[in-house]
């Protein structure tokens, strides 16, 4: 046996002669004695003990072919996946005017037709026949200004999992503007499990950045939608900070606790900092937003924050390892107008449409540049299962092209060893011990 090439480890400072092991392939962390990793390393653990850490990752039996497995890893799992999950944007109409809205440069008065609807629900239906179970998020624009239409999609896409013997479930990513009890309740029978909505802030950033089209500040009624809701469905809660505000998001934090919105009801909360538009622009003071992870500004921004959600005793997401949608086959963005995508942040780009309802999933891996990660440089790094090349979107706003992977060894460097540590100082992490 043999220490995988997915590993990173860190001294205790508190405890001389003891590290914590990163094994980035399960996501395991352990926190070892100096002299059973030596024993790892040289081949001298007991029978207990090296069964455990092959389990957790830490140890494989031929370091050349866990890489060579690590490049076969989404043929596998495409092989044998039997779920499809699918992002359709029911609208591009929305009654916010967020100045950094990503879909911003193709936004308009457009929404899904009935007969488009209709086609996405015989497809997904075709899923079901095949034995897949289907989850759908609906998006937009605000998805609940089509609410007849997301009541048809999501009640026809119930009757036919019951007929094949399959699930169905659906997500809501919301504004949160017209959410309300009355609609989570009309629609939690039809499958919704869960629904996403934005607060970017405290009051006076988010009015600022979230206003309604009217310009009226959207903070109170957001807030009173979770607090109607929240007993009945899990929330996630996003935001959306810049570098010259993002220190004020723990406000947010202790206003939700201050109406009632404990920790404990909400599903996670997850700061991001503003993106890049969907043509690559930025809203207003450019300085203050990040276009990726390479900022060390905001590398400390999402730290702190994180930090904060949890001191707080937020729900935050855990360390997974991580693709981009585009690797696995049966997850698609599916357009208002029925036109197919790997991921949603190249809609509105013609050029890397895979196809459509009509006619189906076309060959993407040139265009979308699939083999990108399977170098050898990447294929050695212990960051590979957490990134697998990292956001094609992002290398496209630095480049021009797809041309090359959005590497995060620097990322991972800078922040790997604080959010294992965080995790585990607010309990979410037990330490594992090897005997």
């Amino acid at each position: 046996m043999e220490l995988s090439r997915f590993l990173k480890t860190y001294p205790c400072p508190d405890k001389p002669g003891r590290v914590l092991v990163v094994a980035t392939r399960r996501c395991a962390v352990l926190e070892l004695s100096g002299a059973k990793l030596a024993a790892a390393r040289d081949g001298r653990l007991d029978d207990p003990d090296r069964a455990t850490l092959t389990r957790l990752g830490v140890l494989t039996p031929n370091r050349d072919a866990e890489r060579d497995d690590m490049r076969d890893t989404f043929t596998r799992l495409n092989r044998t996946c039997r779920h499809v999950a699918v992002l359709v944007t029911l609208t591009l109409e929305c009654n916010l005017a967020c100045g950094y809205c990503f879909e911003d440069p193709f936004r308009g008065r457009f929404s899904m037709s009935v007969e488009t609807a209709d086609l996405l629900v015989l497809r997904m239906t075709e899923q079901m026949a095949a034995g897949r179970n289907v989850t759908v998020d609906f998006y937009g624009g605000e998805p609940l200004l089509a609410l007849s239409l997301l009541r048809r999609i999501a009640g026809n896409l119930a009757v036919a999992a019951r007929t094949y013997g399959v699930t169905f479930s659906f997500n809501i990513i919301t504004n949160g503007t017209l959410l309300n009890r009355r609609i989570v309740q009309e629609l939690l029978p039809l499958g919704l499990t869960a629904v996403r909505v934005t607060l970017d802030g405290p009051r006076d950033i988010h009015d600022c950045q979230r206003p309604f089209v009217s310009g009226q500040g959207s903070f109170n009624v957001v807030l009173a939608a979770i607090r109607e809701t929240v007993e009945l469905v899990p929330l996630d809660l996003g935001g959306n900070y810049t570098r010259t505000n993002y220190h004020r998001f723990p406000e947010l934090l202790d206003c939700l606790i201050a109406e009632g919105i404990t920790p404990h009801r909400l599903k996670a909360v997850v700061f991001s900092p503003v993106m890049p538009k969907a043509d690559g622009s930025m809203s207003g003071d450019c300085g203050a937003v990040c276009a990726g992870s390479d900022d060390p500004e905001m590398r400390e921004a999402g730290l702190f924050l994180r930090g904060e959600i949890l001191k707080r005793g937020f729900p935050a997401p855990r360390l997974r390892s991580h693709a981009c949608m585009i690797e696995f086959d049966h997850d698609l963005v599916v357009g208002y107008d029925g036109t197919l995508h790997k991921c949603p942040l190249f809609m509105g780009d013609k050029e890397l449409s895979v196809g459509s309802l009509s006619e189906g999933v076309g060959d993407y891996c040139s265009s979308h540049n699939l083999e990108v990660w399977k170098t050898e440089e990447c294929l050695d790094c212990a960051y590979l299962p957490l990134c697998f090349g990292g956001c094609r979107f992002l290398r496209k706003v630095r480049t021009g092209a797809i041309d090359g992977v959005d590497c995060r060894r620097d990322y991972f460097d800078a922040t790997l060893e604080r959010l294992i540590r965080q995790d585990l100082m607010s309990g979410m992490l037990t330490e594992r011990e090897s005997t």
